[in-house]
């Protein structure tokens, strides 16, 4: 049962409690945010560009700093550089809602933004360290199923909100969840960077970020999973785009709209919990292709769906490829890659992402002006498989054994760069 590890994982490792109650309460705040903030977008710039430049904004900084919020959490407490984040959004946020004007909004949101690249990859590097190695799928399946679950019920909370307040008060109260997010991951162990590192400040984070990149190239494997993640966004945004058109095409409305995100959303969830289960490397391979050949034939059943309800059941196998694909390259990288590199590994997988949304918004916008609806999602998916049998040939030799020792490369360059102390594999005390 899915949920047996999570049990397990919560018993054994109770400091792990106020952890995922954090996240949980974030995530559902960041749900009803999403709502809440496009909401007040237009309402002050009644514009489509305002809805526009607001998600742009949210992860523009990421796109080009991606790396070098990587680098702070490979440098310094992982667990500062995740309160930090969680301060900046809950500021950023906070002012979102008593703050007049679009522009103010955007500077904010993009403030949020920053606070955003900053968190996940100082995060995702610390949970190899929080949790012993065994129990490292469900606390990473947990992680990412929580996010999913606060954008699934989130928007709901949000509608209720509507209900008795206005697209301000839903942003002060997404910037609450973060205030007390920070205030709880502040009490909590976390993974450590190695100490030299941290103690070396003579290297600007950008360069510890081109060392990170440089590393990459000498990581079996770790290339292709963040070349194919970031590729799969350019027909996700599609698929994003499209599915309003394809609910109109369809005649379903705006409630069949609302069911079509609400079942994505439980697919992807599904998808996210079935990492509880996996296990060794050549297992998370396997699921990770999985789950990029599943986001393409659900995408390609949408567009050539003759009914609702079929459109609806590829929907729910899109939804669960995702799920699949974010856990299990989470998963991949935190088995492969060594501690020192692990941030700035996260935060460049970051940015690639970044980069595959900006792509994908911009030629969605441009093709589905030209280009038959059922047609674009029909193309997607057959991208997105694609994909799947690229990254599938590319690591067709890697990752057939439990690796013995980190992967990162004795790259000459790095030399100076790294300790010889050993990297720590738990962290049982505060940093």
């Amino acid at each position: 049962m899915q949920l047996t590890p999570i049990i397990e994982l919560l018993r054994r490792e109770p400091w792990l409690r106020p952890f995922f109650l954090a996240r949980a309460q974030s995530s559902l705040g960041t749900g009803a945010g999403y709502v809440g903030l496009l909401v007040l977008a237009y309402d002050r710039l009644e514009s489509p560009w305002a809805i526009s430049l607001i998600l742009l904004a949210d992860f523009l900084p990421t796109t080009f700093l991606g790396p070098v919020f990587g680098a702070a959490a490979d440098r310094w407490s992982r667990r500062t550089c995740a309160v930090a984040g969680d301060v900046i959004r809950a500021i950023a946020f906070v002012a979102i809602g008593l703050v007049g004007g679009f522009v103010p909004m955007l500077a904010l949101a993009l403030l949020a933004g920053l606070g955003t690249g900053l968190f996940n990859p100082a995060v995702l590097a610390a949970l190899p360290t929080m949790v012993d190695r065994e129990r490292l799928p469900a606390a990473t399946s947990l992680f990412g199923a929580l996010a999913d679950m606060g954008f699934t019920l989130g928007p709901a909370l949000a509608a209720l909100a509507f209900l008795v307040a206005g697209p301000e008060e839903v942003m002060i109260a997404n910037g609450v969840t973060f205030a007390l997010s920070a205030i709880l991951l502040a009490r909590i162990p976390f993974g450590t960077a190695r100490a030299a590192d941290r103690r070396d400040d003579s290297r600007s984070l950008m360069a510890d970020a081109r060392a990170g990149v440089r590393a990459v190239r000498g990581m079996p494997g770790v290339g292709v999973v963040i070349v194919a993640s970031a590729s799969l966004l350019l027909f996700a945004g599609l698929f994003n785009v499209g599915e309003l058109l394809l609910t109109k095409d369809l005649g379903a409305g705006g409630a069949g709209f609302a069911i079509f995100v609400a079942i994505f959303g439980v697919g992807v969830t599904a998808g996210s919990l079935a990492g509880t289960s996996a296990r060794g490397l050549t297992e998370y391979k396997q699921r990770y292709l999985a789950g990029l050949l599943l986001c393409g034939f659900g995408w390609l059943a949408a567009g050539l769906a003759p009914v609702y309800a079929v459109a609806a059941l590829a929907f729910a196998v899109a939804g669960v490829g995702n799920g699949l694909v974010l856990v299990h390259e989470r998963l991949l990288l935190q088995t492969v890659v060594g501690d020192e590199f692990l941030g700035r590994v996260f935060g460049l997988k970051e940015a690639a992402s970044s980069w595959g949304w900006l792509a994908a918004f911009l030629m969605a916008g441009a093709l589905f002006g030209f280009v038959d609806t059922r047609v674009l999602l029909a193309l997607g998916g057959f991208g997105g498989m694609t994909i799947a049998a690229a990254a599938a040939w590319s690591l067709r030799s890697t990752w057939r054994t439990e690796p013995q020792a980190s992967l990162a490369p004795p790259l000459p360059e790095l030399v100076d760069a790294l300790s010889p102390e050993p990297v720590a594999e738990r962290a049982p005390s505060a940093v």
